[in-house]
C-alpha cells in the first residue's frame, strides 16, 4: 500500500489554518501566575466571510465577559486560587473557536518565574518566561529583568517576561526581578547549568495541553478535511486516567468507511499561535534552534487495526520547510519510514519498528537542523533499543510568513477503515 505525506502547500493549509479561524491570547499566559485583577487581551480570526461577531472569556465552565467584535480587552477580578479559563469567539456563520488559558491568582508579591526551572539543566539560548505582581505598590509593576552573575543582563516594561538569553556552557546563578512604581523590588534566583552539547528546553505533557488542532484526510489526494463526512472520523480526549502512566493521558480515535484514511493531530508549540505561550513574534527563537527531541509513551490495544502510526517534528522559518517525518510502517515491513521532504516519498530505514499491544511503549526521536537547513534524522529509541538513522536530506520551500515549530501525531487507516484508539502520555519535547 503506497503510503503518504503532505505536500508543501498542504503544510502550510494544516499549520496555519489557526492562523485564520482561532483564538490568539496575548494576556495572561497559559499557565502563568498573576494578581487577582487579570488583564485579558486576545483577538479573534474565521474563515467566515463575515467576520467575527464576539468574543467572550470564561471561568470555570461560566460566561463572565462578552465584547462585541473580533478584540478583547477586559479586567477581570479572581480570588486566589487556581482557574481554568477559556478565550472564546463566536462568528457571524454560526462557528466559534477558542483557546484554553489555565492561571494561578496570588494576592502576594513576588516574580513567577515559568521557565527556566531551577536547578535545571538547559541548552543555549536560554528561555526566560516570567510573570511579576505586586501588592505593596498599588501602582504595580513598572518592569522586569534578568541578572546573570549579579549582571544586569535584560530589561523589559511590565509584568510580563519573556526573552531568550545567549550562555557559554557552565554553571550560572541567575535572578528575575521586578521593580514597582513605588521604588520597591523583589526577585526570584534561578540557578542554571548550561551543557555544551545537549540539555535543551523541554515542554511538559504536552498531549494534555494544546489546544490540538486535529482533521481528517481522504484518499488519494489526502488533503485536510473537517468534517469529512462518514469517510473519516476521530476525535481527542485530554485528561483520560485509565490507561495512562500519570493519570493524564490523551485517547485518539479514528473511524469512517473510506480504507486508508487518517485522522492527524497538531501541537502548535513554537512560533506563530504557540500553545506554550512562545509565540516568538521578533524571530529571535528559532532560528537558534538546531535539536530536537520527541519523546513520548504511546498505548493501544488494536495495533493490527493500524496500517501505520506517524510521529513528526516540523519546522517552518523564513520560506524554508523542515518536516523530520516518522512512521511506524506496521503493514508493509514493520519499519521505520522517514519523510524525504524534496521527494516528497516515504523512505524505509530498515530499522524494525514492533511495538508491543496492550502495554506502553517509550518512543524517543531525535533529529537536528544543519547550519544549511538540511534536515537530519539521528536516531530511533522504541522501548530502549536505540537505533542510529543518520541519514540527511535537503529542506522544502514554503510560504516566508509562517514561522512555527509542531509536532504531529497521525493515525492511518487501513483497507477496511477499522476504528481503533491509541493513547498518548508523557509527550516531552525538547529544544535547543
Amino acid at each position: 500500500m503506497q503510503r503518504h505525506w503532505h505536500t508543501c502547500v498542504y503544510l502550510i493549509l494544516t499549520l496555519t489554518t489557526s492562523t485564520f479561524a482561532g483564538v490568539n491570547v496575548s494576556s495572561p499566559w497559559n499557565k502563568s501566575t498573576v494578581g487577582t485583577s487579570v488583564h485579558y487581551a486576545a483577538s479573534g480570526n474565521t474563515t467566515c466571510d463575515k467576520g467575527v461577531t464576539s468574543m467572550g472569556v470564561y471561568v470555570d465552565n461560566e460566561l463572565k465577559y462578552v465584547q462585541n467584535g473580533d478584540q478583547l480587552s477586559t479586567n477581570l477580578s479572581f480570588s486566589p486560587g487556581s482557574y481554568n479559563t477559556v478565550v472564546q469567539e463566536w462568528d457571524n456563520c454560526g462557528g466559534s473557536t477558542y483557546t484554553p488559558i489555565a492561571i494561578t491568582v496570588t494576592n502576594k508579591t513576588g516574580v513567577w518565574v515559568m521557565s527556566p526551572a531551577n536547578n535545571g539543566n538547559v541548552g543555549s539560548p536560554v528561555n526566560y518566561q516570567a510573570t511579576a505582581t505586586s501588592y505593596t505598590c498599588p501602582q504595580g509593576v513598572s518592569s522586569m529583568g534578568v541578572y546573570v552573575n549579579n549582571v544586569l543582563k535584560y530589561t523589559t516594561q511590565g509584568a510580563m517576561l519573556n526573552t531568550n538569553l545567549s550562555f557559554s556552557p557552565g554553571t550560572y546563578n541567575t535572578v528575575v526581578e521586578e521593580w514597582d512604581h513605588c521604588g520597591g523590588a523583589s526577585y526570584t534566583p534561578i540557578k542554571i547549568n548550561v551543557g555544551g552539547g545537549g540539555g535543551g528546553s523541554t515542554l511538559y505533557n504536552i498531549q494534555a495541553g494544546g489546544p490540538w488542532i486535529n482533521w481528517g484526510e481522504l484518499p488519494p489526494n489526502y488533503n485536510i478535511c473537517n468534517p469529512c463526512g462518514s469517510g473519516v472520523t476521530w476525535s481527542m480526549d485530554q485528561h483520560v486516567s485509565n490507561p495512562s502512566r500519570d493519570g493524564n493521558s490523551s485517547q485518539y480515535n479514528i473511524g469512517g468507511n473510506k480504507p486508508y484514511a487518517d485522522a492527524l493531530f497538531t501541537d502548535k508549540l513554537l512560533g506563530q499561535g504557540s500553545t506554550e505561550g512562545l509565540p516568538d513574534n521578533n524571530h529571535t527563537l528559532l532560528p537558534t534552534l538546531h535539536n530536537f527531541t520527541y519523546d513520548v509513551y504511546f498505548y493501544t490495544t488494536q495495533l493490527s487495526l493500524s496500517q501505520t502510526l506517524e510521529f513528526d517534528i516540523n519546522m517552518f522559518m523564513n520560506g524554508v520547510s523542515m518536516i523530520w517525518g516518522h512512521q511506524c510502517n506496521l503493514v508493509n515491513g514493520q519499519v521505520w519510514d522517514i519523510w524525504d521532504n524534496t521527494g516528497h516519498t516515504w523512505v524505509s530505514t530498515g530499522v524494525p519498528c514492533h511495538p508491543v499491544n496492550n502495554g506502553w511503549n517509550h518512543l524517543t526521536i531525535q533529529v537536528q537542523r544543519e547550519s544549511n537547513n538540511d534536515l537530519l534524522f539521528q536516531t530511533i529509541t522504541l522501548n530502549g533499543v536505540q537505533s542510529t538513522v543518520n541519514k540527511t536530506y535537503a529542506p522544502g520551500t514554503c510560504d516566508p510568513g509562517w514561522w512555527g515549530v509542531t509536532v504531529n501525531y497521525q493515525m492511518d487507516g487501513n483497507s477496511k477503515q477499522s476504528a481503533y484508539t491509541t493513547y498518548l502520555d508523557n509527550f516531552n519535547f525538547t529544544y535547543y
